[in-house]
């Protein structure tokens, strides 16, 4: 009892076959036998003796009667001792479980149902599965007989094989040491043991559901529990997951907060870093490896070197985030890598069935390689009006393409950076190796273009030129007709959206490939003339036409319900 007032020791009464009142006034049966001890010791230690036992029997314990078996309450004993060490072992630090409660909470409803087995979670790399499923475990791991926290498994399975993290999972669940199976199956005597243990286990970023099958999961006891983080829903689905969790993004204030625990060691920005602590958590977008990175990357530097790193983020992610997001590009099929690339130079924020549509007709199964993207957390979720990805993994995709031609934007499968289009347009630098253009004209100075500055780009399917807010009366058109009427167009073009376009007709080009049309604000006088030959069929594949605000443009053409 001194270690329990000094030190905060712990202190577990068993009160066996004496009634607790007993002991605490030192009555009944317990007087009997503590008047026979007291008689052969000296009298301070008897009173710290009482004193020691009047406290005792005012602790809550474990009273041992004959209701029961002695194996029954030793069972009791171990469950309580084990929970109060759990309650009492250090934590996940505060700052890792910012914004999780709600989550966490919901997670503990579902694990105490009987019919959920196999919980699953989901969402980005960086976004916090670990951690949410490291504190389920952490709340709920007394209850169990067995439990494992089996961290980065895809990993371990890469460095030492299937077999060998088997094993030592068996050995750390069944407390045997060296286990060794060398079978795809797990046999007898092994799968009996599992079967007689109620166990909680916790798979880390599994990318297969076969790991999850080999593990030997199926044995496990009645009762048992197992959670599987995973960057890819249709692992978790294949791996009959009874419960999918998608691990939700931080809002703005747990964000601010995560952020500022990193970056100030406070919960709060300090007031002269108010704004631009803002800025990054804005650019993290909810997610809390990037919030960690940026804010341990900026704790004690001066406001300057904040200025300098935000403006540094406009082009580069971090490489400690970038390292995580890019291995979940690990496995893509070239079509997917594709579908990603193009999403992330040119169709970020473009209307979902327009995309679909244009993909669709250059990309065999494309929408299927859209749907596993946004299964593999490449994407935000598909089913709204729009089509949208993480900013960090905008870049990460951008500067994939960027790397592979740095030198030479000509070589380039997609332009975007206004530098790089201006060289190729302004030097007519344009090659094969070029499928799609997108810029803002705002940002270059005015060129002109030379009739076939398209022509060597025979591979180009995407062009959107434009302007924000169009509409401007003070705008000077940036890319001008360098004393022609109309500009060679390669036949492969899917999408040509043009502001301010400055030929007078698309004369010469076939657009029997054309999905999207939009021209406004130009000196368009006619789509094609009488010359070209253009039947009506074939603009039926059209799916939007827009033609408007042209100078000399006055005619109007209806095409089902499309005004154009």
């Amino acid at each position: 009892m001194d270690r329990n007032h000094s030190e905060g020791h712990i202190v577990l009464p068993i009160f066996y076959h004496v009634d607790p009142s007993n002991v605490r006034n030192l009555v009944g049966s317990f007087k009997t036998s503590f008047e026979d001890h007291e008689s052969k010791r000296p009298t301070d230690e008897v009173k710290r003796w009482k004193d020691a036992f009047a406290k005792v029997g005012k602790l809550k314990g474990i009273h041992i009667q004959d209701n029961k078996s002695e194996t029954e309450y030793i069972q009791d004993i171990v469950d309580d001792v084990t929970r109060k060490l759990m309650n009492s072992a250090p934590r996940i630090t505060s700052e890792k479980l910012v914004g999780i409660d709600d989550q966490k909470k919901m997670l503990l409803g579902l694990i105490e149902q009987a019919d959920i087995r196999v919980i699953g979670f989901w969402g980005m790399g960086g976004i916090g599965k670990t951690t949410l499923a490291n504190a389920v475990y952490e709340e709920v791991s007394p209850k169990f007989e067995c439990r494992l926290f089996l961290k980065d498994v895809s990993e371990k399975i890469k460095k030492q094989g299937d077999e060998s993290l088997r094993n030592e999972l068996l050995s750390k669940l069944l407390d045997e040491k060296e286990i060794c199976i060398d079978t795809p199956f797990i046999s007898y005597p092994y799968q009996d043991r599992l079967n007689n243990k109620k166990v909680l286990l916790v798979l880390d970023d599994v990318r297969d559901p076969d790991q999850i099958d080999f593990m030997g999961v199926k044995y496990f006891g009645t009762g048992s529990k197992i959670l599987v983080t995973s960057r890819d829903r249709q692992v978790l689905r294949n791996g009959r997951a009874n419960h999918i969790h998608e691990v939700k993004k931080l809002n703005k204030k747990d964000s601010l907060q995560l952020f500022s625990t990193f970056a100030f060691k406070l919960l709060n920005p300090v007031v002269d870093f108010q704004d631009l602590s803002c800025k990054f958590v804005v650019y993290a977008q909810g997610s809390p490896l990037a919030l960690k990175v940026l804010g341990s990357n900026l704790y004690t530097k001066s406001k300057k070197e904040w200025e300098s790193e935000v403006d540094k983020l406009k082009q580069y992610v971090e490489p400690k985030i970038s390292q995580i997001l890019k291995s979940s590009l690990d496995g893509l099929g070239e079509l997917e890598k594709n579908i990603f690339l193009d999403v992330a130079c040119f169709f970020k924020g473009e209307k979902m069935d327009i995309v679909e549509k244009i993909l669709s007709n250059y990309y065999m199964g494309a929408r299927c390689g859209i749907r596993n993207l946004a299964d593999k957390c490449l994407l935000d979720s598909i089913d709204g009006y729009h089509i949208s990805m993480h900013d960090m993994l905008e870049e990460i995709g951008k500067d994939i393409v960027r790397q592979k031609c740095k030198e030479n934007p000509g070589k380039c499968s997609r332009l975007w950076f206004p530098e790089d289009v201006d060289q190729v347009l302004r030097y007519n630098q344009g090659t094969i190796s070029i499928e799609g253009i997108k810029l803002n004209m705002s940002q270059i100075e005015e060129l002109q273009l030379c009739p076939y500055v398209f022509e060597n780009m025979f591979n180009l399917r995407y062009i959107y030129f434009y302007k924000p807010e169009i509409g401007k009366e003070d705008w000077n058109p940036k890319l001008l007709a360098n004393q022609v009427d109309s500009v060679s167009l390669p036949n492969k073009l899917r999408y040509l959206c043009w502001d301010y376009f400055p030929f007078k007709s698309l004369s010469s080009f076939n657009p029997k490939n054309l999905i999207v049309l939009k021209i406004q604000y130009g000196n368009m006088e006619e789509l094609w003339n009488e010359d070209d030959n253009m039947e009506p069929s074939t603009l039926n594949s059209f799916i939007a036409l827009t033609v408007k605000g042209c100078f000399n443009y006055g005619t109007k053409i209806i095409i089902g319900t499309l005004l154009i």
